[in-house]
């Protein structure tokens, strides 16, 4: 249980290219939150300097990708003394970069595609890995920098697009399969979600049509699979998290070739928070409705206190 007293700021926005879903999610999460009696407010992080409402108790994080997904809002929080939702600093952090959590995942044994990672600080150089491959920013979310390159007529740019973001890009093994995500809250991996977008990418545009006007994506909950399946792609998923030492809850992104084999791809650490998002849609065929997941999350989160 919250304390009746608890004032929440519902930190959304952020200086980063997902602000405008993270403006919705943070308003999704404001209204379950006053709907479930309790009180919070909004702050619209615009950078490191935001300030807090006077007497805020628990900082309700939504800000999604960089600044708010990677650790550095958690670092800002703890330094003042504020408890805070989701990841800590340090698996934010290790979260976020794909590379490091590629690194993670396979000292773990998590089933996650075969990888190179390209040093690309002094100049573009191509994957040694034979095509199709997966071109990515390893610390963007969003599919930023994200390409999938069947032919070498396309790597190049590929690549010369993902290295814009860092020094570092990952490749990875193309894996063809159906689009899977599941949601881990409290150490427990809830119903899978299947993604089928409507030209075969799961991109921008897909996941946000309200932002660009394009046709959206069709999800499916629970996902139709037999139960060696989902057990199967459940426990990669619990995996993964664990891993990454991630706490409360994220969303785990895992691909399911044509043998019914898993591959995870990333957890993220702050997922989208709307009603209809994949997070939500997972908690409610589990029988936890939005409110219910936004008061339980605050709860777990404010079990950790200060970090």
């Amino acid at each position: 249980m919250l304390p009746e007293n608890l004032q929440i700021a519902v930190l959304m926005g952020g200086p980063g290219s997902e602000r405008e879903v993270s403006l919705a999610s943070g308003e999704a999460v404001l209204k379950a939150l006053v709907d479930a009696g309790l009180q919070a407010v909004p702050v619209d992080v615009q950078g490191a300097d935001f300030e807090l409402p006077e007497g805020a108790g628990l900082a309700f994080n939504v800000i999604h990708g960089t600044f708010g997904e990677d650790g550095q809002l958690q670092s800002i929080l703890e330094e003042r003394g504020i408890p805070y939702t989701g990841a800590g600093s340090k698996s934010s952090a290790v979260a976020f970069d794909k590379n490091v959590a590629k690194v993670k995942f396979l000292a773990a044994d998590v089933p996650t595609p075969a990888s190179e990672i390209i040093d690309v600080s002094d100049g573009v150089k191509m994957p040694k890995m034979d095509l199709p491959y997966v071109v990515k920013a390893p610390c963007q979310g969003s599919s930023v920098g994200v390409h999938i390159v069947k032919d070498q007529a396309a790597a190049e740019a590929a690549m010369t697009d993902a290295a814009k973001y860092g020094n570092e890009v990952l490749v990875e093994q193309f894996v063809k399969g159906r689009e899977l995500t599941v949601a881990v809250v409290d150490d427990v991996a809830m119903p899978i979600v299947e993604i089928v977008p409507p030209d075969g990418v799961y991109d921008m545009a897909s996941k946000y049509p309200w932002l660009s006007g394009a046709k959206g994506s069709q999800y499916f909950c629970p996902a139709e699979l037999d139960e060696e399946t989902t057990t199967r792609v459940r426990k990669a998923a619990l995996e993964a998290h664990r891993s990454l030492g991630v706490e409360v809850y994220s969303r785990v992104d895992v691909l399911l070739d044509d043998e019914g084999s898993p591959f995870v791809l990333e957890a993220n650490t702050i997922p989208g928070m709307t009603e209809t998002s994949l997070l939500p849609k997972s908690a409610a065929a589990s029988g936890m409705n939005f409110t219910a997941l936004c008061v339980r999350i605050a709860e777990l989160s404010l079990e950790l206190g200060k970090r």
